[in-house]
């Protein structure tokens, strides 16, 4: 909702009024008026009163395109002599609902009524914000949580003989470069595989893993990469790759890749499942 008062001298932006296709505007004023659209023929609908109208857009208007609505106040008042001329903006999905226009002062009516409007707009976004604020704490807590056993139950991803784990020991082709893997260990459960591989920062940068992918026989697996946090020079940091593989599926040896923004990236060939 917009409110205008033409008593007060006019900027080029508050004679803009934001209109989109299928959706509704309208326009009223404190006095019997005339209004007049440009191109009117194109609009999808066009409904007047004693004192104001509403339209819906031409359903062809493109975003940022512009129509003139003019209006006459016609109660024989100094006013009426002049035409006030508005700018209907095309917007894709936004539109102003309401748009109030005062020829004289506004009452004080109107600014109480103003006022109570943002009041609860202030409220409602207080409250949407406070709602917000406690699903992300919520989604941090669920991130940081470790899973128990009970998940695993209650998800259906533990088999009767629990989940299968092979862990293999440094990758020789890998030591003696930046980024080196000291260990790496594979699961199986009822429906994922993971990999959790152990990588140790012997550059002078941090170590972020931005992507990753497990392919087995070419054929990437849908899944994602978790970090426990950015890897410091010096550091050996954990970086867990879990995908869908329910069954006895992958068969086969599956290669891992993980990359950072830059250059620097990890390739295992021949990772195992259990």
């Amino acid at each position: 909702m917009r409110r205008i008062e033409l008593s007060l001298p006019p900027t080029p932006a508050e004679r803009e009024l934001c209109v989109s296709p299928g959706l509704l505007t309208g326009l009223l004023f404190d006095a019997p008026v005339h209004v007049e659209l440009q191109d009117e023929v194109r609009f999808v609908e066009v409904s007047r009163g004693r004192i104001g109208i509403s339209f819906v857009p031409p359903r062809d208007m493109v975003e940022g395109e512009r129509l003139r609505l003019t209006a006459r106040f016609v109660d024989g008042g100094a006013a009426s002599r002049e035409d006030i001329t508005f700018t209907l903006v095309a917007h894709s999905g936004r539109a102003t609902h309401q748009v109030e226009v005062y020829r004289d002062r506004r009452t004080r009516e109107s600014f109480q009524q103003e006022v109570a409007q943002e009041r609860a707009r202030t409220q409602h976004l207080s409250e949407e914000n406070q709602r917000l604020r406690g699903e992300v704490e919520r989604m941090r807590a669920q991130v940081n949580q470790p899973v128990g056993l009970r998940t695993l139950i209650t998800s259906g991803l533990l088999k009767d003989q629990g989940v299968l784990v092979r862990s293999v020991m440094g990758y020789e082709e890998l030591q003696k470069r930046e980024l080196s893997v000291r260990r790496i260990s594979c699961y199986r459960s009822e429906k994922n595989v993971a990999v959790a591989v152990w990588v140790s920062n012997s550059g002078t940068e941090p170590w972020t893993v931005v992507g990753g992918s497990l392919a087995v026989n070419d054929k990437p697996l849908e899944g994602l990469v978790w970090q426990a946090e950015t890897i410091a020079p010096g550091k050996t940091g954990l970086v867990v790759v879990e995908a869908e593989g329910p069954g006895d599926s992958p068969q086969g040896d599956a290669t891992l890749s993980l990359w950072e923004a830059g250059p620097r990236a990890v390739n295992l060939r021949q990772v195992a499942f259990p």
